[in-house]
């Protein structure tokens, strides 16, 4: 199997598709992806709990645990790592036994306390590729030359990639030009992969859209059938299905 790091290559992205649990991973596996990431949305809210918070460090270890059997890179969304000390952090990490990679935030705070977490984690885990995410573009305006700045301070640190979900897609290609390290893209409606590698992306997530549509999807059946839809036209994976992929 060909290495994580290499399936990111600017303008040939790697789609890396994100799970929730432990079904939803091995369907995509089956569907022939070979890396997968989590969704910290997805295992959090899936908890009864809320992103971003540092609340769901355990589902999120039993969840990387569990994914790391399949026959795939794993790749896992710790959020702000769960801890604030850099070498904590560290050994969260490092009890993610099996897996290729990590994502940790910054939440926009203090850059060089992030470049220090990810110094710490690569001195710890030197095989794990960590992708460094910058929250300059989610949820505010965000600012080019900030995320340039900050990722680059990350590379520094140790970085493998980078990741600025919500940066504008006029954007990709001035930042990939600037930061000497993959780019990560969170895939948007209206965005096409041809789009985004042609523009440098070496890997475009889905975050916790697929999360959310499958959660649409499923309100939108119970609300279908009781309108009386029979659902004979809906293609569903058979219980026998999705009992072999839980097993």
């Amino acid at each position: 199997m060909t290495g994580f790091a290499e399936l990111h290559v600017p303008g040939d992205p790697l789609v890396l598709p994100n799970a929730w649990d432990a079904v939803s991973g091995a369907a995509l596996v089956a569907a022939g992806f070979k890396a997968i990431g989590t969704t910290s949305l997805g295992v959090a809210a899936a908890a009864g709990k809320r992103d971003g918070v540092g609340a769901a460090w355990e589902e999120t270890r039993a969840l990387a645990l569990r994914l790391s059997r399949l026959d795939c890179h794993l790749t896992v969304d710790l959020e702000h790592g769960f801890g604030e000390h850099p070498d904590a952090v560290a050994e969260r990490v490092a009890q993610l036994d099996g897996i290729a990679g990590v994502n940790l935030e910054d939440q926009h705070g203090d850059p060089d306390h992030h470049a220090a977490v990810i110094a710490a984690v690569k001195r710890r885990n030197p095989h794990v590729f960590v992708n460094a995410r910058t929250d300059t573009h989610w949820l505010r305006t965000g600012d080019l030359d900030d995320a340039i700045a900050r990722c680059t301070a990350y590379v520094r640190a140790g970085a493998d990639g980078v990741f600025v979900p919500g940066l504008p897609l006029e954007d990709v290609a001035p930042f990939t030009d600037a930061v000497a390290a993959p780019l990560n893209v969170l895939f948007q409606p209206g965005h096409t992969v041809a789009d985004l590698a042609a523009r440098g992306a070496a890997r475009i997530s889905t975050g916790s859209l697929l999360f959310r549509a499958a959660l649409q999807s499923a309100v939108a059946a119970a609300a279908a059938i009781r309108a009386g839809d029979d659902l004979h036209h809906a293609q569903l994976p058979s219980y026998s299905a999705v009992d072999d992929l839980a097993g």
